[in-house]
Parts: C-alpha cells; structure tokens; sequence
C-alpha cells in the first residue's frame, strides 16, 4: 500500500516541485494539496492522509496551529514540518504541537522520501541542524524557558522498559529495530510507546525524544 501524503504550502511552486518528485516514488501517493492551515484541516476529513508535510508561515491557520489540532483530531496522522526556519523560536513550538518530523526545505529529495517512510513507520524525523538547536537550548537554559517546562516531564512514573523504550525513541530507532533489540514483538513496542507518551502528557516522539535527551537518555 501506498503512503498517502498530503501537502500544505503558500506556494503554488513549492507544491508543484514536491508534488513531482514524491509521484517517482512507487510508494508514495500525493492525495491531495492546501496552501493554508484550515484549508489542509477541512480536506484531512475527507482524504485521510498518513503522512502530512506541513509550512509553518502560511496565511490565516499557522502550521503550528493547524500541527496542533490535527494530532489532536488525527493522532494517527503523521505530520512532518518542512520550513526553512531551524531557531528554535520555531522548532520548540511545532515540537510542542506535536509535529513528529522537522526538516528544512534544503534537505535532498531522497532524503525526503526517506523521512516520510520513517515518520510513517513511526520514527521521529529531524533535521541535523534542529537538533543541533534543540540541544543547544536544552544545554544553554534560557532565561525565560517557558516553553522548555512545558516540555519537562517526572521520568519516575514509566517502568524500567519504559525508559528503555524512551531512549531508544531518543536514537531515532524504529518500533521493529525496538522489537528487535529488546526481542518483543513491535505490538509491544506499540503498547510501550503508547503508554510512553500517555504518562508523560505527550502527543509525539519527537516530544518524547526531546524529554530523553533533556534527561541524558541517549546512550546504549
């Protein structure tokens, strides 16, 4: 089966140019297009995409905004932010709104085609340089970091799978490479990551690996 991505972007070429490499991909279907937040809401109802790859300045609805509402409507929704902004006056806040991806518009088609099969098997997807960012501001502590405890959680509270789990979610590690590394089977990793992000508040990964890495879960 093919993966069904939908696009939204202010920009007729920026569709254009996307919705031409992602058809040479025999696994990939484009379904559809929206060039505002609302408008890409209206038409999840009815098209129903895996994965979405969403602009954050758009006219009207932000990406952040429509992000937030569709991982709260949609959780089985896949959304993949694809801006040219990596500060983290960005990134925090898609994070937050529980993006599971974040890629900047430099990134090679390839490796496009290749994040949206990674987000779509449930892998967080983040480009280097907002990574970079993140751990920056985790690491520097800003004088004002609001959003920074809304996204601090009380480890305490998962089991010792759990944290073993989180960590792996932190290595950008896949629910079969989980399943494999811990020999349960990826329903289980499921049910683990489910109850991950449920106990700690979280809508996304890409939430729960920020956490993780906050918390210097990062090594095997």
């Amino acid at each position: 089966m093919s993966i069904k991505v939908l696009i939204v972007d202010d920009h007729a070429i920026v569709i254009r140019g996307l919705q031409y490499y992602l058809m040479t991909q025999p696994d990939i279907e484009v379904v559809g297009e929206a060039t505002s937040g609302q408008s890409a809401i209206e038409q999840i109802e009815t098209l129903q995409p895996d994965v979405v790859l969403m602009d954050l300045l758009m006219p009207g609805m932000t990406g952040i905004e429509a992000t937030q509402q569709i991982r709260v409507k949609h959780p089985n929704i896949k959304v993949i932010v694809l801006t040219s902004f990596s500060d983290h006056d960005h990134v925090l806040p898609a994070i937050q709104a529980g993006a599971n991806g974040y890629l900047l518009k430099d990134i090679q088609p390839d490796e496009l085609a290749q994040a949206i099969r990674g987000v779509y098997q449930g892998q967080a997807q983040l480009h280097p340089r907002v990574t970079e960012q993140l751990m920056s501001h985790l690491v520097e502590k800003p004088a004002a970091p609001v959003q920074e405890d809304e996204l601090d959680s009380n480890l305490d509270v998962l089991t010792p799978r759990e944290k073993e789990v989180l960590e792996w979610i932190a290595l950008g590690k896949s629910n079969k490479e989980i399943a494999a590394a811990f020999h349960i089977t990826e329903k289980t990793v499921k049910t683990h990551v489910s109850n991950i992000l449920s106990k700690l508040g979280l809508t996304a990964r890409t939430q729960a690996a920020i956490i993780a890495i906050k918390h210097g879960l990062t090594g095997q």
